[in-house]
């Protein structure tokens, strides 16, 4: 008992005198670190249609003088009439709210950012580089050309760009088949990663049954401008296109015997009609003047043009005449828009082609070709040509069934 007594003393003494120690230090102090700032905050603003800039401004929160001075930095840079739906506003405040910076995206290409400068706004264009990347595609038309490329995640102005290289050739309306195929290799142009939009048709191929292979190839000459020709070296282009109607189906041929849809009784009926909504646009085929625009009996308004070579071609049934008789218009030029005045049924283009004052079968007339290839510039064009081909069958290849 006794030596537990003074274990127990020997303890509580030890305890003391390290109170006592303890006692005498300074008791240490701890400094925390200021809490972080918060981000800068990001919100976006969708411009709708008829909304001007400002008006998309004001509705993100910007006060009238930030609004005033942002619009006022950018008219050096953009054309205020050319504001487009769906362009994007980029909002960046501070976590107390203070405007710290605008972003005014116009295309995935194309942004313009905007911040504080002094007592106004300082504007920045940035444009994004763009990487070309060169795409093979192949396919084969089941209910149209439109529908065959859109299977293929393309869009309808790769389809408009590809008809377009052969419409002094081919009528795609009149003319293509289930079956037919194609291919082509094309530019195709993006913006950090995101599709911007199509480079050029560096070649492309049409097969159809019982037509020969079609065929269209881009080469740069001396002055580095492309154009377009076919695999013999000819270009593209003619005197006359194919149809004057970008894309549309047909619906009555050239025939001397046809059941008159209004009149009765079999008639002749020298034209092609193309079934198009009204409004359509409606194309010049070739250069030449006008020499008739008004209203003409059954065929309703009606323009005629005089060409080269003694051709004449008739538009006829159309809802609005765009041209006057005397002037002079281009090939592609927009002439009228499709109707269906004068005796018709419905919407549709009533097409005619006069050669030295005969009606001629506009889809079977062999129009006058293109220009060749300059000679010095032949070996170049047929080793393109070569290399360009033998990539097609490389890398996207018609397949081996025949076409019927």
């Amino acid at each position: 008992m006794i030596n537990m007594m003074r274990h127990i003393g020997s303890v509580v003494l030890a305890a003391a005198v390290l109170a006592v120690a303890l006692g005498g230090l300074a008791t240490p102090t701890f400094h925390l670190p200021p809490p972080p700032i918060p981000p800068p905050t990001v919100a976006e603003t969708i411009l709708a249609a008829g909304e001007t800039l400002e008006q998309a401004l004001s509705r993100s929160r910007l006060e009238p003088a930030e609004v005033a001075g942002i619009i006022a930095a950018l008219r050096a840079e953009v054309d205020m009439r050319r504001i487009q739906p769906g362009e994007r506003l980029q909002i960046t405040r501070t976590h107390d709210g203070r405007l710290l910076e605008v972003t005014y995206r116009r295309t995935p290409v194309e942004r313009h950012v905007l911040r504080p400068d002094g007592d106004g706004w300082r504007a920045e264009k940035v444009l994004t580089p763009l990487e070309t990347r060169e795409t093979a595609l192949a396919g084969t038309v089941e209910r149209s050309l439109f529908e065959a490329i859109d299977r293929l995640g393309e869009g309808a102005v790769l389809t408009a760009r590809f008809v377009n290289l052969f419409e002094w050739d081919f009528d795609f309306a009149a003319d293509a088949l289930p079956g037919d195929r194609f291919r082509l290799l094309v530019e195709k142009r993006y913006a950090e990663g995101e599709f911007v939009g199509y480079g050029e048709i560096l070649v492309a191929q049409y097969k159809s049954a019982r037509r020969p292979l079609l065929t269209a190839v881009a080469f740069r000459g001396a002055d580095r401008k492309a154009a377009y020709y076919d695999a013999e070296g000819r270009s593209v282009r003619k005197m006359f296109l194919r149809a004057p109607l970008d894309f549309t189906r047909i619906t009555s041929g050239y025939s001397h015997a046809r059941r008159h849809p209004v009149l009765g009784g079999v008639r002749p009926h020298l034209a092609i009609d193309y079934a198009a909504p009204t409004g359509t646009p409606v194309r010049a085929v070739a250069d030449g003047v006008v020499v008739h625009a008004g209203r003409r009996g059954g065929n309703g308004l009606s323009i005629t043009l005089r060409h080269a070579r003694g051709y004449r071609t008739m538009y006829n049934h159309l809802s609005k005449i765009l041209v006057r008789r005397g002037e002079r218009v281009r090939q592609r030029q927009l002439i009228g828009r499709v109707g269906s005045t004068g005796l018709s049924t419905g919407p549709h283009l009533d097409y005619r082609v006069i050669k030295d004052g005969r009606f001629v079968n506009p889809l079977s007339e062999k129009f006058i070709p293109g220009a060749p290839v300059p000679k010095r510039h032949r070996e170049a064009f047929q080793r393109d040509l070569a290399a360009l081909l033998e990539r097609l069958d490389r890398e996207a290849p018609f397949g081996l069934e025949p076409l019927s």
